[in-house]
């Protein structure tokens, strides 16, 4: 009796994530992930261009208006829902860290705790933001004085390289949780992890064009994110001087707000970056003048 023919498992190309779905980068460029003590060929992945930059930045621009306008509630439960699809993964995603940047079993996994802690702890401050960070001035005229919080639109959002899962999540959920929509570049060495949160994001409620993640080269994609009028603010999270540099020197042209989030990789993991007030690095504030009595 012949043996059964051996079957050849399907391998994964890990894609762009724009306006909700996975599309191959115009260039038909891709980059290839190893693993960083084997050297073991684990998947191919796209190599965003600025065309790429310039697709996401539209679906960002498309979909940011309608996510603004949910009541905060709202965009405070699609969150959670995220953060409860991201628990129901988190094993495979555990195996996708450890795989991809060499970490541990065990620091993998608690990577991707702290990741559902922060997205969960953020989507709490959704409907509560406005409340402490606004206020009612006391003003020297019959009129009502109020400072309101609002998102600034499209922001850019650049990650370093490790801990490649939780550091995104620490800089992507301050930022859409108010309303805004965000472009975002994943780790340069250790993408796979942000793609694979990509899929969560996908098939949970978070609407399409609210996040959109590139893979590929921090240096080639930062001067297309600085100078692109249609961004309104970055944060940069890269740890990387030279991308700083590059990122406010563009952004220098056009008034954009760049705020520099530069982490050592354990601090990752603490209170400093899951601080309530990296809110404020994307929102902007509107005052408004009511007459007493009308």
């Amino acid at each position: 009796m012949s043996p059964p023919d051996a079957r050849l498992a399907v391998l994964k190309t890990y894609k762009l994530f724009i306006g909700g779905k996975f599309p191959r980068t115009e260039s038909g460029r891709y980059l290839v992930a190893k693993h960083p003590r084997t050297g073991e060929h684990l998947a191919n992945y796209a190599r965003a261009s600025r065309k790429d930059l310039r697709d996401a930045v539209v679906a960002a621009r498309r979909a940011q208006p309608g996510w603004a306008g949910a009541s905060a509630y709202l965009r405070g439960q699609i969150l959670y829902r995220a953060a409860e699809m991201l628990e129901g993964r988190a094993g495979s995603l555990a195996d996708e860290v450890a795989r991809s940047t060499g970490a541990a079993p065990k620091a993998a996994a608690a990577e991707v705790a702290a990741a559902v802690d922060r997205l969960v702890y953020y989507a709490g401050w959704a409907d509560k933001f406005g409340q402490v960070f606004g206020s009612v001035n006391p003003v020297a005229s019959p009129h009502f004085n109020f400072s309101t919080a609002e998102p600034c639109g499209v922001v850019g959002i650049v990650c370093p390289d490790r801990p490649s899962l939780l550091a995104l999540v620490s800089l992507l959920a301050p930022a859409v949780l108010s309303g805004n929509s965000a472009v975002v570049v994943a780790s340069e060495k250790f993408p796979l992890p942000a793609i694979t949160l990509a899929e969560i994001i996908a098939t949970s409620d978070v609407p399409p064009g609210v996040v959109n993640l590139l893979s590929g080269g921090r240096a080639e994609l930062a001067p297309h994110m600085a100078s692109h009028m249609d961004i309104n603010a970055i944060v940069d999270g890269s740890g990387d001087g030279a991308v700083a540099a590059v990122l406010e020197g563009g952004a220098a042209d056009n008034l954009k707000r760049v705020k520099r989030r530069h982490l050592g990789e354990r601090s990752w993991a603490t209170r400093a970056a899951g601080d309530p007030y990296h809110i404020l690095d994307t929102i902007e504030f509107k005052t408004a003048w009511h007459p007493v009595g009308v």
